[in-house]
């Protein structure tokens, strides 16, 4: 048991250093200031791109996370220099929050609040003062969650908007992206709302930010756990949490069943972690429905029962994340080789060897170019957490299961 933990501990962190990010210090680089915008599928570098407020934020949570686990200061240099792209740059100087996107010279060119976007910023600001204590950081972290709690939060019906102009009036297209419903509520911004704040709470132990965490904690387990879909999350819902889509995204919910034990471990509050430990079970239990027997994870199902079977490479990502939490905190042993054969499925098809990072997704077995190798949403987030969450928790990890496995 201990070689199967220390070789996957080994095994994703030389993906991390080798692979993933000398992908994003060598290739996104912009010398002029902060990162470029995109590389296409086939790896060219279009250096006119529009930056986007999440890429540099997850950049931003990534060389910081990777300089709090490995302490290599060219991880700090990366996460400095990102750092200052979302002060100088993204940060909205006379309203506040920060631009959803910057043209490539760095003015800003969408200015309005998408509240996602903000909890990234949360979420690598946080994540570098918790690297390195820095001030500055922290501060612009703080005046973002007061941003989105003065701003997001429904304090009658629980729960956040999603977005609202420059200086904070309405919106009508509220969408993350043209692929969204265009929806007032919806899972995945409370997720990256939950997210960040979590991480806030670690280095800035405030009340009213704990308070809020819990709120957003029992709005999971409470409106946007779907009643009687045996663990499954709701995407899209209305200002009343009635639900306005059918879709499953298994990606979403696996990523959600880490997520929000993490949140409780925080929180500490016994009767709440107990509650969140017997719900993400469930939640975990439901995403596997849709992995594979190779390990892989398919991207969803539609309203209609059909399905999307695109190998995501940040579903992968989450999947095995996922798998991991379920073996060091519910104590199921089986999960381990799981989360083995999961990986061993993303080194084979996922991982790109010849230019570094890895493929957007597998299409019908083929790699998928369509879409971006880095980019608006190509973030290196998701694969670079979950080298960094498997190398620390494995680390000594027994789980209660493990003398049975």
């Amino acid at each position: 048991m201990d070689s199967i933990k220390e070789y996957l501990r080994q095994d994703v962190l030389l993906n991390l250093k080798e692979n993933i990010l000398p992908y994003w210090s060598t290739k996104m680089v912009d010398p002029a200031g902060g990162f470029y915008g995109r590389r296409d599928g086939n790896d060219c570098l279009d250096a006119t791109a529009p930056k986007g407020a999440i890429l540099n934020a997850r950049i931003l949570w990534s060389f910081s996370a990777a300089y709090r686990v490995l302490g290599n200061e060219e991880y700090l240099v990366l996460a400095t220099r990102a750092k200052r792209e979302i002060i100088d740059c993204f940060y909205d100087k006379e309203f506040g929050g920060v631009f959803w996107s910057l043209n490539a010279d760095g003015t800003p060119l969408d200015t309005k609040k998408q509240f996602y976007a903000l909890g990234f910023a949360i979420y690598g600001l946080s994540e570098y003062a918790r690297a390195t204590g820095d001030k500055e950081a922290l501060d612009y972290a703080v005046r973002l969650f007061r941003d989105i709690e003065g701003h997001s939060r429904d304090n009658v019906r629980g729960g956040y908007i999603e977005a609202l102009t420059r200086d904070w009036q309405p919106i009508a297209d509220m969408r993350l992206s043209d692929k969204d419903a265009n929806a007032s509520k919806t899972m995945n911004t409370h997720l990256h709302i939950i997210e960040p704040y979590t991480n806030l709470l670690r280095v800035w132990p405030d009340e009213e930010l704990r308070n809020a965490t819990k709120s957003l904690l029992l709005v999971f387990l409470d409106k946007i756990m779907i009643p009687g879909q045996r663990g499954h999350l709701g995407l899209f819902f209305d200002n009343d949490w009635h639900r306005t889509d059918g879709i499953i995204s298994y990606g979403h919910d696996i990523e959600a069943s880490w997520l929000l034990l993490e949140t409780a471990q925080v929180l500490a509050d016994e009767e709440l972690l107990a509650r969140t430990m017997d719900a993400t079970r469930k939640i975990a239990d439901a995403a596997g429905e849709g992995r594979c027997v190779d390990g892989s994870m398919v991207y969803e199902r539609h309203a209609d029962g059909s399905y999307d079977n695109d190998k995501h490479w940040w579903v992968q990502a989450e999947n095995v994340i996922g798998q991991i939490y379920q073996y060091c905190f519910h104590g199921r042993g089986d999960m381990l080789a799981k989360a083995v054969q999961s990986w061993e499925y993303i080194k084979d098809n996922i991982v790109d060897y010849e230019s570094g990072e890895w493929y957007w997704s597998r299409t019908d077995g083929t790699v998928n170019r369509a879409d971006d190798k880095a980019g608006f949403w190509k973030c290196p987030y998701h694969n670079s957490r979950m080298c960094l969450e498997v190398f620390e928790r494995l680390a000594g990890h027994e789980c209660a299961a493990c003398r049975d496995f």
